[in-house]
Parts: structure tokens; C-alpha cells; sequence
């Protein structure tokens, strides 16, 4: 009974020194961080901006690579089949979330196929109007929409997107029926709103703050659960009439699944130190985020729930799936 046993204990501790020496030595080559979507934008530049600390203290290249395509899935799909090794991460917003109930088939499996390293921020949505609409808050906005179903409207950028399904969440937890108008991005939406032929809009605070401050836009409430450090007088969709509601962006870091958990909080935790860095904070405060930097457990449990709830807003909207 004994030699069996030994032979246990040998695989086991075997196990945690190989675990113990890739987290060692990685990385000992270049790592690539795909970004699925072009140049210049939002994840890009904060991928960058990791990536340049996390490059200073590990020794080796973190290296900004943008594969843009089918919202994001273009570049997810690269990652998924990429070696799990830890040397390909994705980074990409809560998109990653939202594709399972957006399109009829994809390629990967988000669960599956990927494990949820870390977030890196939060992004603050908001709820924003016309400078001379009737509604100054979201109580009045539901009052008006209640009386004139129908008949208001708001701009959205896209189908299923994060901007798109949090006002069609608002819209089901408020109880009210306002009509979308498409356009085919940010500054044609604010050009509406702010010339009145657009009613209301959900924007990223990031592309809106300086419209909001200048008073070309009114804000109406922020949508995640607490309020911006950027916009502190501008009060939640929670508190301001629909309690509970909750909608937020975000960006993270995502590694092929079965990569080494050594590995992966090597990569956490240099992407954690990143975010925290004093030049970075103040950066990405001054994009309208706040950091995170959550430990691999939080960002798994988080990922799910969002997972899920994507799912149900979809569903409840009748948004039709995406091929």
C-alpha cells in the first residue's frame, strides 16, 4: 500500500514544482495582446497603456495587436485557438458577454473556450438628453414616457450593443416604450441630440463629457449602481427612479482555457499592478473609467452573471440574433 501511495505524493509534488518553475520563467519570449477592434480606439489605447507596465516589469514585450472584424468575434476567435501558454491574451470589452445571445453561431465558446483573467476598468455609461427636452431627470423622462408611449425616441450605434441593451434594459425596468433611431456612431448621435432631433441616448461618459460639461448635452443619470468620480453631482438610474439598475461597461483580459493557473495569476497580477499605477489611474479617470484590476475569482463569477444577464435582456427585447 505504500509504494502506490509514495507514487501519489511524488505526481503531486512533481505538479506543484512544474507549476512553481513556468511561473518562473514565464515569460521567456514575446506575448502578444490582441485587441479585436481597430487602432486608435478605447481598448486599444488602454492596451497599450497595460501593456507598456506590464512590458517594465516582466522583461519581455507585451505586444499590441489588433485583429478588427465581426464585432470583436474576429479577434476572440484568434485567442481561442491560440496555444494555452499565456504568450496570446485577449483584450476586449463586455462584448465578450454579450456575442452568446447577439449571434446565432460563433466559432468559440466564451466559457469554454476562454478563462476570464482579470478586469481592467469599468466604464461609466450615461443617460443623456437634448439640451431644451422636457424630462431634467430620469423620473420626469419616465413620466413623459408613460404618457406619450411611442412617442419619444433615443439614438442608438448599433444592435446589441452595450449601449443598445442598457437602454432597452431601462426600457423594460421602467416600464416604458421609447422608439429607437439608428445612427452609425458617436458624433453623428451627439450631433442629433444636441439639435434636438434625437430625444434621449445611453453614451459612453468617455465621448460625452466634455458636451456634458459644456452643456450641449444634459445628463440625466449615470447607469452603473454608483456614481461616476468624474460626473459626482450627476446622480445613478438607480437612485434617480428605477432602484436596482445596474449597467455598466468594462474591459478585461481573457487566455485560451487550459492555460497553467500559475501562469494566469502571473498575468493577473501584473495587469492588476498595471491598472494601479498612479499615471495609469489618473489616465483612464481622465477617460471616464475607473480601475478594477479584480483577482481572477471575482472576474469568473462576474463574467457568468454578465453572460446571463445579456442573455435575458436580449430575450425580453425580441432582438433578433445576428448571423
Amino acid at each position: 500500500m505504500k509504494i502506490p501511495y509514495c507514487k501519489a505524493m511524488l505526481a503531486i509534488c512533481a505538479s506543484a514544482i512544474c507549476g512553481v518553475t513556468l511561473a518562473q520563467t514565464y515569460p521567456v519570449k514575446p506575448v502578444r495582446v490582441v485587441v479585436p477592434f481597430a487602432p486608435g480606439g478605447a481598448v486599444d489605447v488602454l492596451a497599450r497603456m497595460v501593456t507598456a507596465k506590464v512590458t517594465e516589469a516582466l522583461g519581455q514585450p507585451f505586444i499590441v495587436e489588433t485583429r478588427p472584424g465581426a464585432g470583436g468575434n474576429l479577434g476572440a476567435d484568434v485567442v481561442a485557438k491560440s496555444a494555452a501558454d499565456g504568450y496570446t491574451i485577449l483584450q476586449t470589452p463586455n462584448g465578450q458577454a454579450i456575442s452568446p445571445a447577439l449571434y446565432k453561431k460563433l466559432p468559440f465558446d466564451v466559457e469554454k473556450d476562454f478563462i476570464a483573467v482579470t478586469q481592467l476598468v469599468s466604464s461609466s455609461l450615461i443617460l443623456v438628453s437634448s439640451p431644451n427636452f422636457a424630462a431634467k431627470n430620469v423620473n420626469e423622462l419616465i413620466a413623459l414616457a408613460k404618457a406619450r408611449p411611442g412617442v419619444l425616441n433615443y439614438g442608438s450605434t448599433g444592435v446589441g450593443n452595450p449601449l443598445h441593451l442598457t437602454m432597452e434594459l431601462f426600457k423594460s425596468q421602467a416600464g416604458v416604450d421609447i422608439t429607437a433611431i439608428p445612427y452609425g456612431g458617436d458624433a453623428p448621435l451627439n450631433t442629433a441630440l444636441m439639435g434636438g432631433q434625437v430625444d434621449i441616448a445611453v453614451v459612453p461618459l468617455s465621448t460625452s463629457l466634455q458636451l456634458v460639461r459644456s452643456g450641449k448635452l444634459r445628463a440625466l443619470a449615470v447607469t452603473p449602481a454608483k456614481r461616476s468620480p468624474t460626473l459626482p453631482e450627476v446622480p445613478t438610474v438607480s437612485e434617480n427612479g428605477v432602484p436596482g439598475f445596474d449597467s455598466a461597461s468594462w474591459q478585461a483580459w481573457f487566455v485560451p482555457a487550459k492555460t497553467p493557473r500559475d501562469i494566469i495569476a502571473v498575468i493577473q497580477r501584473e495587469a492588476a499592478r498595471a491598472v494601479n499605477q498612479p499615471d495609469v489611474r489618473e489616465r483612464i479617470l481622465n477617460m471616464g473609467s475607473e480601475v478594477v484590476g479584480s483577482t481572477t475569482e471575482e472576474f469568473e463569477a462576474l463574467f457568468k452573471r454578465e453572460v446571463a444577464k445579456y442573455a435575458r435582456i436580449v430575450r425580453d427585447a425580441k432582438i433578433p440574433q445576428q448571423e
